[in-house]
């Protein structure tokens, strides 16, 4: 994927194409002047399509129907990817400054190649625009995702002679009773709303039906306001752990709580241990960049005024380039959000192109705005 959208951009007269370590898909479209660097970044990795019999058209058929691109990518985010890689080619010495485009790797999975881009400070970008479904508002910022890990252990046996064994399922009740007891009493934020947190998945060792556990792993899947820290989440877990849990009640069981991570390899050959955290972050609607964007897009359906400014529901990479590295950032796009990573997926192409037509204000207007 990443080396197919380096041909295009060599078509289309990108300079500096190439591939960072990570495998982003790197290219500059040169400004007229020295003015500030914007960069359009959407992400080359989709989500599983899961059993194509559920879907109502083939997940990866790309079919048009009835004016709606359908299948897994369409508006999350190939969609939005080729539109942000044209958008910036029309712009060819016509931008105050220059327009950078990073398609980047793993943003499902923790935005692995946005941390790697941000850090290695190749494209040093004024503002960050990401194509995020927003059904054509102009979104500010998010919630954090984290994944918290509770491993409950025992001994394990034969589950013949239970008797022999201590096992760590017996601790899963009072494991969900705590998390529970946790999603009750949430923070909350007047823009991004109430922090959440859910049990998402038990996984069990040994993988046997005939062997008693001795160990369970309980996946917290937690929505996270931008400045919760990964010591924070995991106090909060112990401490009602040890209300339903206390340590010796149950001889022989025991519990920790870890952040989740994976040992993540890109195409590269790039590797890392990466923690699961997807920073939140959110931007004041007063800022210049978030009014002229919202400014120069204008209301989708004809409507006037600047567009609807408030926050995405989902995490984006938008977390590492505003949330850890302070870079104003904004998301523009189409397509809806309640499409996004179901078998329903699908873009609007009459909403694409009115997105596609804005695309070359809103960046000008960005760049005019931080020359300001």
């Amino acid at each position: 994927m990443a080396r197919r959208i380096l041909r295009e951009m060599e078509v289309l007269g990108y300079e500096g194409v190439r591939l960072d370590r990570a495998g982003n898909a790197v290219g500059v479209i040169p400004g007229r002047s020295d003015g500030p660097k914007v960069l359009l970044n959407c992400h080359t990795d989709v989500v599983a399509a899961g059993d194509p019999g559920e879907w109502e058209v083939p997940p990866y058929a790309g079919e048009v129907r009835e004016g709606l691109l359908h299948g897994r990518g369409a508006m999350d985010i190939k969609g939005p990817l080729a539109l942000q890689t044209y958008a910036a080619a029309a712009l060819a010495e016509d931008a105050p400054g220059d327009v950078w485009v990073a398609h980047t790797v793993f943003e499902e999975r923790g935005g692995l190649g946005m941390k790697v881009l941000m850090e290695d400070g190749e494209v040093r970008p004024d503002a960050v625009v990401i194509g995020e479904s927003t059904h054509g508002d102009v979104c500010i910022g998010h919630r954090g995702r984290a994944e918290v890990e509770v491993v409950l252990t025992g001994l394990a046996g034969h589950a013949s002679a239970p008797a022999r064994a201590r096992n760590a399922l017996h601790l899963l009740p009072g494991a969900l009773e705590a998390v529970e007891r946790i999603a009750r009493d949430q923070p909350e934020d007047p823009v991004l709303g109430t922090s959440s947190v859910a049990a998402t998945m038990v996984d069990v060792l040994p993988e046997s039906r005939n062997v008693i556990p001795d160990q369970v792993v309980l996946t917290l899947d937690w929505r996270i306001l931008p400045g919760t820290t990964d010591e924070a989440l995991m106090a909060r877990v112990a401490s009602e752990l040890t209300r339903t849990l206390p340590p010796g009640s149950l001889p022989g069981l025991g519990w920790s709580v870890r952040m989740a991570s994976e040992h993540q390899r890109c195409f590269t050959g790039l590797a890392q241990d990466k923690n699961l955290l997807t920073p939140g972050f959110l931007m004041d609607p007063e800022h210049p960049v978030v009014k002229a964007a919202a400014g120069a897009v204008g209301r989708r359906g004809g409507g006037v005024g600047p567009a609807t400014v408030r926050p995405w529901t989902f995490a984006t990479d938008g977390g590492w380039s505003c949330g850890v590295h302070g870079i104003p950032t904004i998301g523009f796009a189409p397509g809806e959000e309640r499409f996004a990573h179901t078998n329903r997926e699908r873009l609007d192409l009459d909403e694409a192109r009115w997105a596609f037509e804005r695309y070359p204000r809103l960046i000008r207007a960005i760049q005019e705005a931080l020359a300001r």
